[in-house]
């Protein structure tokens, strides 16, 4: 086997475990205020906050340290403009028929719809992107392993890192979503993942019933 480099493990934290305790409620407690919102404020959020929420994300795990992403934060309104227009052109093609009733009818308790004013008047929009090839280097060009996976767990240390700073999200995927590689400008070797979209939620803002509704620890866990 290649020999490979490695360091001390000096950073890990060994917490006495009322405190462990203590902590993973707390982080419960937080996450649990967490919501997506469909009505957002225009109030302006400092591009260094989303810069280290980004940041955060890139820590995620990854196959073999590829980090098989790429992140575009957008708040030129101009930009935000041409997202809202693309994915409402695809949303009504979705709600007029596409994606079949069974689909739609899961939709009903969201009260979603065609209609994505937020995608302008959010401060930031980001565009998520898996790649199929690279590296741990920015040049590389190898094939990129259990990327869906990584990308999912990095969307995922994104919507966390957002939410602790104090911004709402919302979570988008257009069906398709090619044209994000167009206005964001991104190669072939990339496809669209998810747009987030992070700003705070407006004073109107509501959450639908439906989602408060989380299944119990017993429905989503067995422990031997």
């Amino acid at each position: 086997m290649q020999e490979h480099d490695s360091y001390p493990l000096s950073d890990f934290i060994e917490y006495p475990q009322d405190e462990m305790l203590a902590r993973s409620k707390a982080l419960l407690d937080d996450m649990s205020r967490r919501h997506s919102v469909r009505s957002f404020s225009d109030k302006n959020v400092p591009q260094e906050i989303i810069e280290n929420c980004i940041r955060t994300a890139g820590r995620a795990p990854s196959g073999a340290n590829h980090q098989p992403w790429h992140f575009v934060a957008i708040s030129d309104p101009e930009i935000k403009k041409q997202v809202r227009e693309q994915a409402e052109l695809h949303e009504r093609g979705f709600y007029e028929g596409r994606a079949g009733e069974e689909w739609l009818e899961a939709l009903k308790p969201l009260g979603t719809d065609a209609q994505k004013p937020y995608l302008e008047k959010a401060p930031w929009l980001i565009a998520i992107f898996s790649e199929k090839k690279g590296g741990i280097n920015a040049e590389d060009k190898n094939t990129n392993y259990y990327v869906h996976e990584s990308v999912g767990i990095a969307t995922g240390f994104l919507i966390t890192a957002l939410h602790n700073a104090g911004l709402a999200t919302l979570t988008h995927t257009p069906k398709p979503m090619s044209f994000l590689n167009k206005i964001c400008q991104r190669s072939d070797n990339e496809r669209a993942y998810m747009l987030l979209i992070a700003g705070y939620p407006n004073d109107d803002a509501t959450i639908p019933h439906h989602s408060t509704v989380k299944k119990s620890i017993d429905e989503i866990a067995t422990f031997k």
